[in-house]
């Protein structure tokens, strides 16, 4: 028994010290070609979406993975849609892409709540068959806390509250924009509802990957919530609980300290030195190594 406890701690060590290496140390080569088998889709979370030049989500990423040689496109989901309504408009754009080019599956990256609006996709269509991997990002699979924190205040159930808060949605683009569905969504006891009735698909390989700040300093941005959280909760990225990220068949801690915006590329440069691109390289030759 003591001879399993320590292989798994150790290939956890080693598996942790690879992904470390390639994103501090590697240095990708732009026109590298990494085999890849179905396309990437990048899938944002809230407060973002790929409409608005100046919401884009995902910094240098995408950029970064096409000179790589990987076939990407994005969720075209709603920025403040609540998680049925994305579901289906992430179903069509997979339904298009799918058609367009020929794939039989794609392989899915989703930051924050797009995590749970992918997981009810593939559990509600049934789209394990067009679905090859979900690689959910800082994802709050258990729930938020700040969720529960402005669910909980009185203020936002207020007549002339809620109608600024759809107005301020349509701002951003959205088709169907509902801030206050996708604040209940993320509440810790709602997650607890879904994750009772939203199980896996066992054609789909499930993975997490999230970071936390070390310090409220690395992202003055969240300082305040990440101490709120810190109290509820113990460590976070500022939005999401290490505790509420950790969820799949393989989770993995990154080794360093990044926000819940810096994990995603935010402003498009070097964090403590490091590559933010560099994770989601990687993540790809990840899936490719075991064939996706």
């Amino acid at each position: 028994m003591k001879k399993i406890v320590f292989l798994c701690v150790f290939f956890l060590f080693l598996s942790t010290f690879i992904f470390a290496y390639y994103i501090f140390y590697s240095e990708f080569t732009p026109g590298d070609k990494i085999e890849l088998r179905y396309p990437v889709v990048l899938v944002h979370g809230i407060a973002r979406n790929e409409r608005r030049r100046y919401m884009q989500p995902w910094g240098r990423i995408s950029r970064v993975l096409r000179e790589n040689g990987i076939e990407v496109y994005y969720g075209n989901t709603d920025a403040w849609g609540n998680i049925v309504s994305n579901a289906e408009l992430l179903k069509n754009t997979i339904d298009s892409i799918l058609e367009t080019t020929g794939h039989k599956r794609v392989n899915i990256i989703a930051h924050s709540k797009g995590g749970i609006d992918a997981r009810y996709l593939i559990w509600k269509y049934y789209y394990g068959d067009k679905v090859a991997s979900l690689t959910t990002i800082s994802t709050p699979h258990n729930g938020s806390e700040i969720a529960d924190f402005f669910f909980n205040s009185e203020i936002i159930y207020t007549r002339p509250v809620r109608r600024q808060i759809q107005t301020f949605g349509r701002i951003f683009g959205d088709v169907n924009p509902d801030i206050f569905s996708v604040n209940h969504n993320l509440t810790t006891e709602n997650m607890r509802e879904f994750n009772s009735m939203v199980v896996k698909d066992r054609k789909v390989f499930y993975q997490s990957i999230y970071s936390i700040m070390y310090s409220p300093s690395d992202d003055p941005v969240f300082s305040l919530s990440h101490a709120h959280i810190k109290k509820l909760s113990g460590e976070n990225d500022g939005l999401v609980s290490a505790n509420s990220a950790n969820w799949g068949y393989m989770v993995m801690r990154l080794p360093y300290s990044l926000s819940h915006e810096q994990i995603i590329d935010r402003g498009g440069r070097r964090v403590h030195g490091m590559k933010v691109p560099n994770i989601y390289l990687e993540i790809v030759h990840q899936l490719s190594r075991n064939g996706f």
